[in-house]
């Protein structure tokens, strides 16, 4: 009898399981070195070197370093390893599934939390070092900007619900979602108060509720 040979789509499955475990230990390896070291102690060869993988490969899976920035907080953002539209997101279509304004805000405090307990640590070390990458700082400006939009059809979201508050238009709720669900909010109260991620969730819906509805 010849020898049997493995069928090729289990080897094409190894081969792509052992390249996305490559990729995983590169973006942690990466994370570690910004969030504790800064972006300049972030050389790709650190990162290769903490990863076990070759400089080479650094470069092939995620590019330079400002594209690998943006990945990670990308990454952060959508609780994936990859960037997930909003319209994606599970808690958005929960969000958007809820018929009451205050089950709405509820949702998305939740949801608030969670992301900055991933993302505020990366976001101090961009704002760390946008003074002198100005990549960085266009990078993190394009993101605020796309949070802002999302705001406005969170702001939408809600009007239809004729909970709002008849004196604030709807760029003004967006407004106030933007400016509340910032990670620089969520450091000020969990990171430098103490507050707990539960404590911070119950206040930040508690304080939408106040701020935005009429009942």
């Amino acid at each position: 009898m010849g020898r049997r040979v493995k069928p090729r789509r289990y080897t094409s499955a190894v081969r792509a399981e052992g390249a996305e475990r490559t990729r995983q230990s590169i973006f942690d390896a990466a994370r570690t070195l910004f969030v504790e070291h800064g972006y300049a102690a972030m050389t790709m060869q650190a990162i290769a070197d903490r990863a076990g993988v070759a400089l080479d490969t650094v470069y092939a899976t995620v590019g330079k370093k400002p594209l690998l920035v943006k990945l990670l907080v990308e990454m952060a953002i959508s609780n994936t390893d990859r960037e997930v539209p909003a319209e994606q997101r599970e808690y958005v279509q929960r969000l958007r599934a809820a018929r009451s304004a205050r089950e709405k805000l509820a949702i998305y405090a939740r949801a608030v939390v969670d992301i900055q307990r991933r993302l505020a640590p990366l976001v101090r070390a961009v704002e760390a070092a946008a003074t002198v990458h100005p990549d960085l700082y266009a990078m993190w400006r394009e993101i605020a900007e796309r949070r802002a939009e999302n705001m406005k059809k969170l702001a939408a979201d809600l009007q239809r619900t004729d909970e709002l508050r008849t004196d604030l238009t709807t760029n003004q709720v967006a407004d106030i979602l933007w400016a509340t669900n910032s990670p620089e909010l969520f450091t000020l109260f969990v990171v430098q108060r103490g507050w707990s991620p539960a404590a911070y969730e119950h206040w930040l819906a508690d304080a939408w509720s106040r701020l935005l509805l009429n009942r």
